[in-house]
């Protein structure tokens, strides 16, 4: 194998495990994980004694060792060699190791695995470089350009995972998406219901003005979920999802919580959105589009899998509503999560 190829292969590798490290060092340390799968092998893995060993997190270790690797790759001479070599043997042994104990527990993390693949394959790199007696590239800029680049694959998932919001390992997928899509700085509002549902329709009433007067500070996401005992359900579902989609997403939904339920009609529905200004024909073709029955469809699926039981369902953040809700409630809810921020 060419100087050349060793070395870019070396440091695509170290990048590599710069990035995994870090990202596990972030679920490591903060009180939720933040990247990984909260029941998946990664947390069976951290769920060892191995974790930690002397009270530090392990991919503390891995990370300061996969720096020091790096960037013994990129001095010239023999100590540098023989340092990279030392380190990479370690390395390599610590990766196949770790790639054993994954194996035996019959649990697979996957940043884990990217680190101890890594570190296998660089103690034979390290090793034919101190072989050969090759150094990296003279070019400064060369190696000034490596450089920056490990310092980004370093900060950029620790930037992320530091800043990105942790919530419990138990928070259901749909709720858990909608927040991190949400990002920080404000509150995400999941409201499972159904139009015609009479409790649904009554705690919207509370719900709306304590929305509406944080709106700088909650992003309120309406999942939709019409109960076949209710006749005109679905036809209101579909007006509440194009109303969305045609940029009336509020104003249509509530007024298909406000009207009399024998209103949401497909004709009653279409009279509410020729009242807010949307076509009816373009608002017609929407309803009859597959894609919004498909739309529904994925709404109720999210409702099974978080888990939900009654309507209305309201996730705020990590808090869970269900049933017919007090202002009360709900306002301390809201208030409670937006000092949390």
């Amino acid at each position: 194998m060419k100087r050349q190829a060793v070395f870019w292969l070396t440091v695509v590798l170290v990048a590599a495990a710069l990035v995994a490290s870090a990202v596990l060092l972030v679920d490591y340390v903060r009180p939720a994980p933040v990247f990984c799968d909260a029941g998946g092998g990664c947390a069976k893995v951290r769920a060892t004694a191995l974790a930690r060993p002397f009270g530090i997190p392990l991919p503390a270790i891995g990370l300061l060792g996969m720096l020091a690797l790096g960037f013994s790759a990129l001095l010239p001479g023999m100590r540098a060699r023989t340092a990279q070599l030392f380190l990479g043997l370690i390395g390599g042994v610590a990766g196949a190791v770790f790639l054993i104990i994954q194996a035996r527990l019959g649990a697979l993390c996957p940043y884990c695995a990217v680190v101890d693949g890594a570190s296998f394959v660089l103690a034979g790199l390290s090793f034919l470089r101190w072989r050969e007696d090759w150094d990296p590239p003279e070019k400064k800029s060369v190696i000034g350009g490596v450089v920056v680049a490990l310092v980004v694959a370093l900060a950029v998932p620790l930037a992320v995972g530091f800043n990105r919001r942790a919530f419990a390992g138990d928070l259901p997928e749909p709720v858990a998406e909608e927040i991190r899509r949400t990002g920080r700085g404000k509150v995400t509002v999941v409201d499972f219901a159904d139009f015609e549902c009479p409790f649904c329709r009554s705690t919207h009433q509370e719900l709306a003005p304590l929305v509406a007067a944080r709106k700088d500070k909650v992003r309120l996401v309406r999942k939709h979920v019409p109960l076949r005992m209710h006749p005109h359900a679905m036809d209101a579902a579909k007006a509440g999802c194009c109303g969305e989609s045609m940029g009336k997403g509020e104003e249509i939904a509530d007024a298909l919580f406000t009207v009399p339920e024998t209103e949401l009609t497909p004709e009653g529905c279409e009279k509410i959105a020729q009242a807010h200004g949307l076509d009816v024909e373009q608002f017609r073709k929407c309803v009859n589009d597959p894609a919004t029955a498909a739309r529904i469809e994925q709404d109720k699926a999210a409702f099974k899998q978080a888990k939900g039981h009654g309507l209305p369902t309201i996730w705020v953040d990590d808090t869970k509503l269900e049933g017919v809700q007090e202002r009360a409630d709900l306002e301390a809810a809201l208030d409670g999560a937006i000092r949390r921020l």
